[in-house]
């Protein structure tokens, strides 16, 4: 039999962190445990205030009715979850980290083994024109040739010149640039801008209008001069039909996925699955969590075999984080077998 526990950690900002919904401070998150036979498994269910589709009031009772009737299998589990999907990555970890001979090691491959590393892309959080231009600079001193900017919190003109100072340092052989509009576009002006972010040579754009208005963007993503992601986009559909419907509808250049937002592990194969049918690219994306649910992601991440740089390591945002072997350098994330791991939420 198994024995399951959950359990809530308030992780904290180093610094406050701007975002389209807002500065963020701490982000909760919670923790499931398992014990059978002296083994222990665990797995982070990374719930986002704000933006995940499960951010309801009976989310700690669900968690409190997962570990209850944890014996029923997984199976079950996830279809009983299925409007939950940060539980349902949690439990996925969780299953996962128990059988596994190392409760940390998922999927071993030549990741974990600390072999080779995963390219990330450096991120730029929102803020003032002079903290947004120390993180560039960082970021660049950083080794990293991906760079992502959050745009939409100052004014467009503003972040256009951010993102012209670059590309006059920095040509698009040198430094690709993705931007994230998380949704802070109209209908009206997006085609606009979208045409003077092109000017810059920008790899992609993430969701330039607000989810949910799935003709107008269909009919962005016809028109557009770069290529558009949908990321907001993909949270809260939760059935194959429907799945097949938002991508045929829209026809997006890629999908990003964050697993704690779109089920797991089998909700984003399942993205990845319908949205090559349509000639759609993908990457994955964290979504704040602790470096227990960086850590599956990562793993996972690296299995896909995906070249593209992807949107991985958070991990040292927080004061109260875990310690792990996960590093950034060189604009990827690696796994330093040196390293142990300190994890202890009780």
């Amino acid at each position: 039999m198994i024995k399951a526990t959950y359990h809530k950690h308030l992780l904290k900002f180093k610094q406050a962190s701007g975002t389209s919904r807002g500065i963020l401070r701490t982000k909760e998150t919670w923790f499931i445990k398992l014990s059978k036979d002296n083994k222990q498994g665990f797995g982070e269910c990374g719930l986002f205030r704000g933006l995940s589709v499960d951010d309801t009031p009976n989310y700690e009772e669900k968690l409190k009715w997962v570990c209850e009737n944890i014996n029923q299998g997984l199976e079950i589990l996830l279809l009983e979850t299925a409007h939950f999907p940060s539980i349902q990555f949690g439990l996925e970890q969780a299953f996962l980290s128990l059988q596994a001979d190392n409760p940390f090691e998922l999927f071993p491959s030549d990741f974990t083994k600390g072999k080779q590393n995963i390219p990330i892309n450096g991120l730029i959080w929102m803020g003032d024109k002079s903290f947004m231009q120390q993180q560039i600079k960082d970021k660049l001193a950083q080794g990293f040739s991906t760079i992502k900017m959050k745009i939409g919190a100052i004014d467009f003109d503003t972040e256009i010149n951010l993102l012209k100072s670059i590309r006059n340092q920095f040509s698009a052989k040198e430094i690709t640039l993705r931007v994230d509009a998380n949704g802070g576009f109209t209908p009206n002006d997006a085609l606009e801008k979208l045409k003077r972010l092109s000017e810059l040579e920008i790899h992609s754009i993430e969701q330039p209008i607000e989810q949910g208005q799935w003709q107008e963007m269909a009919s962005l993503c016809e028109k557009t001069p770069l290529p558009i992601a949908l990321d907001e986009e993909l949270i809260g559909v939760f059935t194959s039909e429907e799945k097949e419907k938002c991508i045929e509808t829209i026809k997006p250049q890629y999908i990003i996925l964050k697993p704690s937002l779109v089920g797991g592990f089998k909700g984003s194969e399942e993205w990845i699955s319908i949205a090559k049918n349509y000639k759609a690219d993908n990457w994955i994306t964290s979504a704040l969590e602790s470096n227990v649910g960086l850590n599956a992601i990562a793993q996972f991440t690296y299995i896909l075999n995906n070249p593209l740089p992807q949107g991985l390591g958070t991990g040292g945002l927080f004061t109260n984080n875990f310690d792990s072997p996960l590093e950034v350098s060189n604009g990827s994330l690696g796994y330093n077998k040196q390293k142990e791991w300190e994890f202890n939420f009780d």
